[in-house]
């Protein structure tokens, strides 16, 4: 008996985002559209940034990759949540939920560290505009970008190494949308200590690292802009980075609240609507700031859709 109950679980059962089933269809609806969109709108972004030379610049080839994380970081949460929406008994296997946790962790420590070195690009064409295209070559910003990658593979490993120490005996209820280490931590019949220090270890350390690197990159820049005597270039160098600034604003802010408080305060309707903030609406967000606010990137979109008009016409 002893040693079935520290056996590992071959599956869970997640508690779902709502028990209301009045809230389930229309909320399955919601977010089916607020995906679609995401993926739709990154993925054009991703194409255009591609097909357009004249957006072959280092700022946009940081935010193609930008595009391309929010799109898989969005499609390891939602097709999940979309379809526990609609289930009457929402299942997961032990290697689907480890799989689900390891790609949401890769792509969110990902991204955090392609906005760092968005920041830092920033620096480099405000601060140093003259030495601006031979700093941030074509090499050095596949150097960031594959750096990026590299540190949400090393995070996520460890992460969920972590996971595999534990087993579950008490319960196999996951009180979550999808599996999540808190959550699972709660579950667990072994000592999550390791595993809470490791946790908070590494999320500040990529915060603090992430968010040094912005915060000097715009302290800089805001030094830099303030020595422009002409009011219009003040707007036209600060309007550069407000989009940046917006995206840096609303993942960090969620993803501290998430993670940055102890266990105890963790409240899970709290934590379910701060995740869907992060893992749905952020993902669609981006795009729509980057596009939205950015004079390039809307000429950009006219010009290939006038190609498009064109091409039809003949």
């Amino acid at each position: 008996m002893a040693e079935r109950n520290h056996s590992i679980a071959t599956e869970f059962i997640l508690s779902g985002f709502t028990d209301l089933p009045a809230l389930q269809v229309p909320l399955f609806m919601l977010f089916l559209g607020v995906y679609s969109i995401t993926v739709v709108w990154n993925l054009g972004m991703y194409l255009l940034i591609r097909v357009d030379f004249r957006l072959h610049t280092p700022m946009y080839f940081f935010l193609s990759h930008l595009s391309f994380v929010d799109v898989c970081y969005s499609s390891a949460i939602t097709p999940r949540l979309l379809s526990d929406l609609l289930a009457e008994k929402k299942v997961i296997s032990y290697g689907g939920c480890l799989a689900q946790f390891y790609f949401f962790v890769l792509f969110g420590t990902t991204e955090g560290f392609l906005l760092a070195a968005m920041a830092y690009d920033r620096y480099m064409a405000i601060c140093n505009p003259l030495l601006y295209m031979a700093s941030m070559n074509s090499r050095v910003c596949l150097q960031l970008v594959v750096g990026c990658y590299l540190a949400g593979i090393i995070n996520t490993t460890v992460h969920t190494g972590t996971m595999l120490r534990l087993s579950f005996c008490a319960s196999n209820v996951i009180k979550h949308f999808y599996c999540e280490g808190p959550p699972l931590y709660t579950i667990s019949c072994t000592d999550t200590t390791i595993n809470e220090t490791v946790i908070f270890a590494f999320v500040s350390f990529v915060i603090v690292v992430t968010v040094s690197t912005i915060v000097t990159s715009y302290t800089y820049i805001l030094a830099t802009i303030l020595r422009i005597h002409s009011a219009e270039g003040r707007y036209k160098a600060f309007s550069t980075c407000t989009s940046h600034l917006m995206a840096v604003t609303l993942f960090y802010g969620s993803i501290a609240f998430m993670y940055l408080q102890p266990s105890s305060r963790h409240s899970q309707d709290l934590d379910k609507v701060a995740s869907v903030f992060y893992t749905v609406v952020i993902p669609l967000l981006n795009p729509v700031i980057y596009s939205l606010r950015n004079k390039e990137v809307k000429d950009a979109l006219r010009r290939l859709m006038r190609r498009q008009v064109s091409f039809t016409c003949k």
